[in-house]
């Protein structure tokens, strides 16, 4: 395989992947002609079926505070994560693989559309309708989106994506790994500025 691929190793439920998004814009943006970038969802917390304990709640907004001090990302933190809220990122990760399926030249739309959506807006994108009008926001068909969304194939390929990243040792998000004719290697676990980023990316391209 000559083409060298970006996979970025992702969670829309993920407060630091919600910090990176300029970053992979920016890689998207600058590299796009040069190397294929794919998504691949890293799966943060699927399947939770428990409420969200108060003080899980206040840990978990302290990152976000962190997060936007060290990102400028915005974040709404009033009102997020109701009691009663359950943190399954599933549901938000099976919308995206749905998206692929349909149209996936606005995978990276709609994924920034669903953080969007839970971290600046405080919206509860567990909720299908939820994800229904935020796909339909990117200009997809709302009921063909429900299809897929619902289908047991986007349940299939949501768990495909899952147990890839497992299988790469990935476990933390964001996370980002170079493919080329060699095989793989990291390029970053973990949030790291662009232009930290850019000399590896740099050498990397300029290598094979």
């Amino acid at each position: 395989m000559s083409e060298k691929t970006l996979w970025y190793i992702a969670d829309p439920m993920c407060s630091w992947c919600w910090g990176f998004m300029p970053v992979i814009e920016m890689i998207r943006h600058e590299y796009g002609g040069r190397l294929k970038v794919e998504l691949l969802l890293g799966g943060l917390r699927p399947g939770t079926k428990d409420p969200m304990r108060s003080t899980q709640r206040e840990e978990i907004l302290h990152h976000w505070q962190t997060v936007r001090r060290m990102t400028g990302q915005p974040f709404r933190f009033e009102g997020a994560m109701p009691e009663g809220f359950i943190y399954d990122t599933e549901p938000a990760s099976r919308g995206v693989v749905a998206v692929s399926i349909i149209n996936s030249k606005v995978i990276f739309p709609f994924f920034k559309a669903v953080q969007s959506a839970f971290y600046a807006e405080g919206q509860d994108v567990t909720s299908t309708v939820v994800l229904i009008r935020l796909a339909a926001s990117t200009g997809l068909d709302a009921q063909r989106f429900l299809e897929v969304f619902e289908s047991s194939t986007a349940k299939t390929r949501t768990l495909e994506h899952f147990n890839k990243a497992r299988q790469w040792g990935v476990h933390g998000f964001p996370a980002v790994v170079m493919q080329n004719a060699a095989g793989y290697s990291p390029l970053t676990t973990g949030y790291r500025s662009f232009k930290e980023l850019r000399p590896q990316l740099d050498e990397w391209l300029e290598t094979q």
